[in-house]
């Protein structure tokens, strides 16, 4: 090999791990760069977050959000055992409470970040002449859907309506229990039950069910979505940044294009 082609040679490798050894840093640099929020949420804030994470995104390249739906009894199983999580939306303030009270939850940044309502459903091209939830207890009804009250607020608060009718026993005989709202709303669209009771929200979102009946004034309890930071979050600051998104206007906006009421007590 000529002395030339050598120098060449040693040229291109000396540029070469020049240029390696200067990438790495700004590589490594970028990666952290790179924050992954996880937030855990109701399975009925699906829809409205999801293109709120869209949005944040678009406004903070750095953040990626990490979002998991599904009932809030099932998420506060899941936190309490351990699971990853920067932010919680439940929509329940029983569930969100126990988290609290075992320190799980930060008290401080907690806010009611909604409100909602239930309504009973049924497919769109129903003929049954379901106009109240009174109406569930009778023979028309051989399947009704409701979330599981063990762990799904709104089969929790359907429950709390049927038993203040006095017609919870008749009800719970004959309904089919699904592991969130979605699933519910989903049994419903299909036709595979009778009715099921999900949030207005949801049934404002599908063409495939129609609303028959809205829950009686003060036959439940209010339908709070508290919102928190995780005591443990390993990303406190942007973790807070995105729950102070969520109470803007701008989220707002989006929460109300789907049905929800803003604010809570």
């Amino acid at each position: 090999m000529s002395a030339k082609l050598m120098s060449g040679l040693k040229v291109l490798l000396v540029c070469g791990l020049a240029a390696l050894l200067a990438g790495l840093p700004a590589g490594r640099a970028a990666a952290e760069d790179k924050t992954e929020l996880m937030v855990l949420a109701a399975a009925s804030l699906t829809d409205a977050l999801n293109e709120l994470a869209g949005i944040y995104h678009k406004k903070n390249g750095h953040i990626h959000l990490v979002t998991s739906y599904a009932g809030s009894g099932a998420l506060q199983t899941q936190i309490e055992q351990g699971a990853p999580v920067d932010v919680f939306v439940s929509a329940s303030a029983k569930n969100m409470d126990a988290l609290v009270d075992k320190g799980l939850m930060r008290p401080d940044s907690k806010t009611n970040l909604l409100t909602n309502s239930i309504v009973l459903v049924t497919p769109a091209k129903s003929g049954l002449k379901l106009a109240s939830f009174q109406d569930c207890a009778s023979d028309q009804v051989k399947m009704i859907a409701l979330g599981d009250p063990g762990s799904v607020p709104a089969g929790q608060y359907a429950l709390e309506v049927f038993e203040s009718l006095g017609i919870a026993e008749a009800v719970k005989a004959k309904a089919n229990l699904g592991t969130d709202v979605r699933q519910v709303l989903t049994w419903v669209e299909e036709g595979t039950v009778d009715c099921g009771v999900v949030y207005a929200t949801d049934a404002a979102g599908s063409k495939k069910v129609k609303v028959v009946a809205s829950a009686p004034p003060d036959s439940h309890k209010p339908i709070i979505y508290p919102a928190a930071l995780a005591s443990a979050g390993q990303h406190q600051a942007e973790a807070e940044a995105f729950l102070q998104f969520l109470a803007s206007d701008q989220a707002g906006a989006v929460f109300k294009k789907y049905g929800f009421t803003l604010g809570g007590k």
